[in-house]
């Protein structure tokens, strides 16, 4: 299972990049499954630089966040009316998998200018129930809710020989994702602030609260993400060894690669 970061910035961009995106690409037998985990700004622009966006196989989408979900207003224009389309039309159409909710959500906001459907009419739209495993391809899905915000639910992906990839969403310190990712092969977590918020309740994490998690999941590997470019990369991945206890921690690069 190849896992390709296409945007890691929180809800405000980086100089230049994207918000939460993640490419996951899972093989067996010669069937390649395509799934994009989270979908925020910038993000369809990056996943085109990588693979035709026909040929994602679904969308999942954690949280209904601005910097999670804003990129299928785009992906759902291209798949609707891009010239490809005529004479020879985009084959089939994407699964989404959004939280419950979704469909309402996406009318309000294309609703705004009178396209209340476009994200129906590109997509197949699937709000999935929380305690369900999906199958997509060569992947299996599960959820569990983490405290944010609004409802949120960090996401594993499985793949044939069983490899296992935890996304983290976005959540304050909790004992719910710990338990979600116990064991896991590798841990993506948010690493949002540079010190904890003081109103309550809070809604993100730290870079040494994001290795803490890590650390009591005991996860193999850990990817730290959703941070802002001002904090600087050396000061997140040494915040987030002092919480891992490990030396070897990961940074979520725009374009990095990581293999399950």
């Amino acid at each position: 299972m190849r896992i390709t970061v296409l945007g890691k910035s929180p809800a405000w961009q980086d100089a230049g990049g994207a918000c939460s995106g993640y490419l996951v690409e899972g093989s067996r037998g010669g069937e390649t499954t395509r799934l994009l985990v989270d979908c925020g700004n910038g993000v369809f622009g990056k996943l085109r630089e990588r693979v035709d966006y026909a040929a994602v196989d679904a969308v999942v989408v954690s949280h209904l966040h601005a910097d999670h979900f804003l990129d299928l207003v785009p992906y759902a224009y291209a798949l609707a009316y891009a010239p490809r389309r005529a004479p020879a039309p985009v084959p089939g159409r994407p699964r989404l998998l959004a939280p419950p909710g979704a469909r309402e959500t996406l009318r309000r906001v294309t609703g705004a200018w009178g396209s209340d459907d476009l994200v129906e009419r590109a997509f197949d739209v699937c709000e999935y129930d929380p305690s369900d495993v999906l199958e997509i391809g060569t992947l299996k899905i599960r959820f569990h809710s983490v405290p944010h915000f609004v409802p949120t639910w960090a996401i594993e992906v499985r793949d044939a020989d069983g490899g296992r990839f935890t996304y983290g969403a976005d959540c304050r310190p909790c004992d719910e994702l710990v338990a979600f990712a116990r064991g896991t092969d590798l841990l993506m977590v948010e690493a949002t602030l540079a010190h904890p918020e003081h109103a309550e309740p809070r809604g993100h994490l730290t870079p040494r609260e994001a290795g803490e998690h890590a650390r009591r999941a005991g996860a193999r590997r850990l990817v730290v993400t959703h941070f802002p470019d001002e904090l600087g990369e050396r000061w997140v991945m040494e915040e987030a060894r002092l919480g891992f206890g490990r030396e070897h921690v990961e940074i979520a690069r725009e374009g990095a690669t990581f293999i399950v």
